[in-house]
């Protein structure tokens, strides 16, 4: 049910007539849940419970969420690593925390000892320490976890091959793509949010080079701020790509898909990173349906990642981009240094080599962020600043 306003109600989200229509909807379909698709303050929450006489401790009755609590309880459902669990729980105690309230003086403890007085500590009370102790716990496990993920990240770099990460609206098909350009082991779903652990693998381009194709968790449109603060560490694995693969799903409102990812990239502070739009599932799409796509997205690249249609061009197209990040540079390598011959091969695109007496001659494109490890051999070339 929808209500066109200027403004939510402060009071009930919905006006008060508006609510009780909704609640009368609700019995007479004998539902069981109202779902808002905004965030609830806590006291619109509490006034929608009263309106719908919602009693917290029956085992039945009409039960109010609002669009971050779903959210939150779906991640809770695919969290699968230690990591994830930990991060699905911090965005669901700091989503609870200001939503406390107390059932009265029933749950109250009295105090205890000689010469106090009062109804002593509250449930309520006692149940906000315990929050608060327990978010402290996991930020700390946490923040033991992040060391180990920027260890990782320290590894790959070593290796030189740039990290490209998919990134795009929950069930776009990122999984899917990951799993038809790598053969990754990943999970494949048709359902919101099937993925929430990153998943780097090794991707071999066409020209001989490699990078690092990161798989990331699915954005969504107003994404819970609670879910970007606790995701905040596995979202770095977009801030520290070189390129993004923007995935979109062809056939379903396009341009709302990738104002919601803009939005979210906007709060990670990830807006200045070169993209790559696939459009995905176009076998979805009727030929009228493609010629408009690729009028509003010339640059776009059109895939059905389930049919590995398409994925060869996105090679083409991935290679290219990441071409465009390099600068080319003459490298002058001794023989003993046949090490680095290879670094080069690994990480770079390599355009002729030759050799003489003075070791191997060199012209390749190297990752400008990888020239520091060739600096000392360049013999000429542009200036790599």
């Amino acid at each position: 049910m929808v209500q066109r306003r200027d403004h939510p109600d402060g009071a009930t989200y919905l006006g008060k007539g508006k609510v009780r229509e909704v609640v009368e909807t609700a019995a007479a379909l004998d539902a069981d849940m109202l779902i808002f698709d905004d965030e609830l303050t806590p006291a619109q929450g509490r006034n929608l419970e009263e309106i719908a006489g919602v009693n917290p401790l029956a085992e039945r009755g009409l039960k109010i969420i609002d669009r971050t609590a779903l959210i939150l309880d779906i991640f809770a459902q695919h969290a699968r690593s230690a990591e994830g669990k930990l991060q699905v729980e911090l965005a669901q105690l700091n989503y609870r925390l200001p939503r406390l309230r107390g059932w009265g003086e029933v749950l109250s403890r009295l105090g205890g000892g000689i010469g106090t007085r009062g109804p002593g500590e509250t449930a309520l009370e006692a149940e906000r320490r315990a929050i608060l102790r327990r978010i402290q716990r996991v930020k700390k496990d946490l923040e033991d976890l992040e060391r180990t993920r920027k260890i990782k990240r320290k590894r790959r770099a070593k290796t030189g091959a740039p990290v490209v990460a998919l990134v795009g609206y929950t069930n776009a098909g990122k999984s899917t793509l990951l799993r038809g350009l790598t053969d990754a082991g990943v999970l494949v779903e048709d359902r919101l949010f099937s993925t929430l652990d990153p998943t780097t693998r090794k991707l071999d381009l066409p020209q001989g080079s490699s990078v690092l194709l990161t798989d990331t968790v699915g954005f969504v449109r107003k994404l819970p701020h609670e879910l970007v603060e606790a995701f905040r560490s596995t979202l770095e694995e977009v801030s520290q790509a070189a390129l993004l693969i923007h995935v979109v799903d062809a056939s379903r409102d396009p341009e709302r898909q990738i104002g919601a990812v803009n939005g979210v990239l906007k709060e990670i502070e990830a807006t200045d990173k070169p993209a790559l739009i696939v459009l995905n599932k176009v076998d979805l799409l009727s030929e009228v349906e493609m010629d408009k796509l690729r009028g509003r997205y010339p640059e776009a690249v059109f895939t059905a990642a389930e049919s590995a249609r398409g994925l060869d061009d996105l090679l083409d197209a991935l290679s290219d981009h990441l071409s465009r990040l390099r600068v080319e540079v003459r490298l002058e390598i001794p023989f003993q240094r046949g090490d680095l011959v290879a670094r080069v091969h690994e990480t770079g695109e390599v355009v002729s080599e030759t050799y003489d007496s003075t070791g191997t001659q060199m012209v390749a494109r190297i990752a400008r962020q990888s020239l520091t490890e060739f600096q000392e051999f360049v013999s000429s070339g542009p200036d790599p600043t």
